[in-house]
């Protein structure tokens, strides 16, 4: 019979860990994708800002009109490096969880490993048990054999 591998709890931990750290790039490339998303918005916005702002001023506009543009397009300029920190701090998690998600991994595959190289152990030696308990009936056969061809003699 084999017998259970010793360290299957900590293959269990390996696993659940692997799973988790597998959500957690998950959530963290999502989140990264989103502020990619909001920056391109940003930057779109400001693009058509901006050309509405060079439309009116192309018509002519008054001094305090072309403060709140110029004032708004600053504002726009202010939000858009705001969230390119924000993807820069996105891109460094997400680094983080891919190299979490691969120390797991490796951790997880040396936890399979060695669970497998047991269970071929296992595997090895009830053969050799069940071959020794073979040969010792097929011994003790050949005995019964050899005594019952001596008893008839």
């Amino acid at each position: 019979m084999i017998k259970p591998f010793s360290l299957q709890p900590l293959v269990h931990l390996a696993q659940q860990q692997n799973d988790a750290a597998t959500k957690k790039l998950g959530q963290l490339n999502k989140q990264h994708q989103t502020a990619q998303q909001k920056l391109d918005a940003l930057q779109q916005y400001r693009k058509d800002y901006q050309l509405k702002f060079q439309e009116e001023a192309r018509h002519g506009m008054a001094p305090t009109d072309m403060k709140n543009f110029q004032d708004f397009i600053a504002r726009l300029d202010q939000a858009i490096q705001q969230q390119t920190a924000v993807i820069e701090k996105a891109k460094a998690g997400v680094q983080s969880g891919r190299t979490e998600l691969m120390d797991t991994t490796r951790k997880m595959k040396s936890f399979d490993t060695l669970a497998q190289r047991h269970f071929e152990a296992e595997k090895k030696q009830e053969a050799k048990s069940e071959q020794r308990i073979q040969d010792e009936f097929t011994g003790r056969f050949a005995a019964r054999r050899a005594a019952e061809k001596d008893g008839d003699k």
